[in-house]
């Protein structure tokens, strides 16, 4: 295999190295001058950056549906962004004021490079999955092969090395050359490529967010091996991360975004046909480039689809009763725990010497800021609205 062929998009080691450029001092001077300019700016409105994935789904209804106009604030338009690294440079320069971001990048850009800014709430459970070639019957298939993350930093990445060394194998990084039998090679490769690399063999599988594995499926190209939400029970995959600044300095403002993207996330579970129309091409905003029909399967799938999946091996806890996607905000600090311990034993290229430093219950504390998700909570139904027990506390259930 021609791992330089690989449709990286920019998005490989270039983007580790504009995203580790921007998590220092130095790279991030320039913009968090630029930031301060319009932090001066009276009533600021919020300003949303996302990438074209279902992870940004609350941000998207509660501008759709005029969630943070009717919490009387201003709000434009979201910017649709390409790549993490467009993400955090919008985010770090005060372009844009609320992001979704893999819950592991936070963990890199607060303790990593000291970012000012905090985890607000969760944006979604579960919704990503491992997708393989039609060849591909289990996890030990991949073996000698090459599997394709979206960032080192990804619960993707810490997700699909949990379920190679359960079955024997060994994650590696190699630039050439063949794997071994027992290793699998991991690349870094934008989502959007994934699909392309997958059909034309370049890859045996991937695991990323929807909706990709679900144009796999809708192209014929590839197959769902396992969910992730069927690895790590109720897993958090983006995140809503807001500057320090903001939630400091407005604290009213920033209740009301978080009181916002809350609504969204009820919204969206009693509307989920709807909301696959609304991110759709389809759509009025055309928030995504993604068909409606494939939106569907993510969001509002048929039972049939679940039965499938059984028989297939892709669900294995059908008595956890995942959804393919599911919405509810509240950053456990339990998954920031168990997220910082599996990071430790995670390979991830860059350096990451500030993980050995970290003590999980000490990080969660410092990464996340939970007073207006708790609130928001309190105002619409706590967390049994959401279909959860009403308690902020919870033990991590991880089964491969």
């Amino acid at each position: 295999m021609c791992i330089a062929c690989l449709p990286r998009g920019g998005f490989s080691r270039r983007e580790m190295l504009k995203l580790s450029a921007l998590f220092t001092a130095t790279g991030a001077l320039p913009l968090l001058r630029a930031a301060e300019a319009r932090a001066q700016e009276p009533d600021a409105p919020v300003r949303i950056g996302y990438l074209p994935i279902t992870d940004a789904t609350p941000l998207l209804v509660a501008h759709a549906n005029g969630l943070f106009e009717a919490e009387g604030l201003k709000a434009e338009k979201p910017v649709l962004l390409r790549s993490w690294a467009q993400v955090i440079e919008a985010f770090i320069s005060g372009q844009v004021n609320v992001i979704h971001l893999l819950s592991p990048m936070t963990v890199w850009a607060r303790f990593g490079s000291g970012a000012p800014a905090r985890v607000v709430a969760w944006n979604h459970v579960s919704g990503s999955a491992l997708t393989v070639s039609p060849d591909i019957s289990s996890v030990a298939d991949l073996g000698g092969k090459t599997v394709a993350v979206p960032f080192w930093y990804s619960i993707h990445n810490v997700v699909v090395q949990n379920l190679l060394r359960e079955n024997g194998l060994t994650p590696v990084t190699k630039k050439t050359g063949t794997p071994a039998a027992n290793e699998v090679n991991l690349v870094v490769m934008a989502p959007a490529d994934m699909p392309p690399a997958l059909a034309t063999r370049q890859v045996a599988g991937y695991i990323v967010a929807e909706p990709f594995n679900a144009v796999a499926e809708a192209q014929g190209i590839g197959k769902i091996l396992r969910f992730t939400g069927d690895v790590w029970k109720d897993h958090a995959c983006c995140v809503v991360f807001m500057h320090e600044r903001d939630l400091d300095g407005r604290p009213e403002w920033s209740q009301k975004v978080v009181n916002a993207i809350v609504k969204a996330q009820l919204w969206t579970r009693a509307n989920r046909a709807e909301t696959a129309r609304l991110l759709s091409k389809e759509g009025p905003n055309r928030y995504t480039p993604h068909a409606q029909a494939v939106l569907d399967k993510v969001l509002s799938p048929p039972e049939a689809d679940t039965e499938a999946y059984l028989k297939s091996g892709a669900i294995r806890h059908a008595d956890w009763k995942e959804k393919r996607i599911d919405f509810q905000p509240y950053p456990f600090p339990s998954y920031t725990e168990e997220l910082v311990r599996r990071l430790k034993g995670t390979l991830i290229e860059g350096d990451g010497a500030f993980l050995a430093k970290l003590d999980p219950a000490t990080a969660a504390k410092q990464l996340v800021d939970d007073r207006f998700v708790k609130a928001a909570l309190a105002a619409n139904g706590g967390l049994p609205a959401f279909g959860f027990p009403d308690t902020f506390t919870r033990t991590e259930v991880i089964a491969p």
